[in-house]
């Protein structure tokens, strides 16, 4: 049986082998996750960001190639399966995991920047010189100052997540730069939130993504048509693209990674039946779900 490690706030901090040096209701922070590096899959349920101080690791971010090397910082969104993992034997990784409550109050306005470089552009590594690992160092001693303290110092809690407030702004300042990020998605900064950007956010962290356009603008309060036009304003892709090209991650998560049966998996997607399921796969991939399962 395929075995997948969940990484949530539960695994993560109930695990003995995992050495947190803080965590909250929205917050951990991990000093070294090899418990977690050497897994043959895992779930991230949570906003995640890595940074590789020695080593390297190689995986598959639902089915995209992840190749993280020293001085180089992982930027991984919330329901993202990590499979195919290679490490090399001096591997260090030091994380920080945060829910999206937590990531849209520390960049308010800035959120619409984030989201456009995870789920439009879909950039999840950032390589660091020598002066920005010196600011990363630089917060992380800080932050370790504070959390030295103890639970008992004044306003603990506080001091923590402005500081990491402050590193994950910087963060978002070098990936703007060094992405080069188009200036008609830094000026949506000055919409405190658009529909476009919480559809987004619904689609990736709703467990059933199969569902209409419908539903989803339903939950926003918004119509179908509005919704869809708002999507292709902003990125190119109608609402409906965005909802097929999750569900499609999913599908190949679940037959390639898991043991679940057809059914099973029909089920936990939210098809009404293996035959509608079937023909679904068939359309998007070439191929029925056994033949997909079964390929190389």
């Amino acid at each position: 049986m395929k075995q997948q490690q969940e990484i949530t706030f539960q695994s993560l901090t109930t695990n003995e082998d995992v050495l947190i040096g803080y965590s909250d209701n929205d917050i951990v922070v991990v000093d070294s996750i090899q418990q977690f590096a050497e897994v043959q899959s895992a779930h991230v349920a949570m906003n995640a960001i890595a940074i590789c101080t020695h080593g390297r690791i190689q995986a598959q971010l639902n089915g995209s190639t992840l190749d993280l090397c020293k001085n180089q910082i992982a930027i991984v969104p919330p329901n993202v399966i990590v499979t195919d993992i290679m490490i090399s034997p001096d591997l260090n990784l030091k994380a920080l995991f945060l829910t999206t409550r937590i990531l849209q109050s520390f960049l308010r306005e800035k959120m619409s920047v984030w989201n456009d470089l995870m789920y439009i552009q879909r950039q999840h590594v950032l390589t660091m010189d020598d002066v920005e690992i010196q600011f990363y160092t630089q917060f992380y001693d800080m932050l370790t100052l504070v959390i030295d303290q103890g639970k008992g110092a004044p306003f603990r809690t506080d001091i923590i997540q402005s500081l990491l407030r402050s590193a994950i702004l910087g963060l978002c300042s070098a990936l703007t730069q060094k992405l080069d990020v188009p200036n008609v998605v830094l000026k949506r900064q000055s919409a405190s939130s658009t529909h476009f950007q919480r559809f987004l956010n619904l689609l990736s962290n709703t467990a059933v993504k199969h569902r209409p356009v419908e539903a989803y603008a339903s939950e926003l309060c918004i119509s179908p048509k509005y919704l869809s036009a708002q999507c292709r304003k902003y990125s190119g892709k109608s609402a409906s693209e965005w909802i097929t090209e999750h569900v499609l991650e999913d599908i190949r998560y679940y037959l390639k990674q898991t043991d679940l049966s057809i059914k099973q998996i029909c089920d936990r997607l939210g098809f009404p039946n293996s035959s509608f399921f079937g023909k679904y796969v068939k359309e998007h991939f070439g191929m029925t779900p056994i033949e997909f399962r079964n390929k190389g």
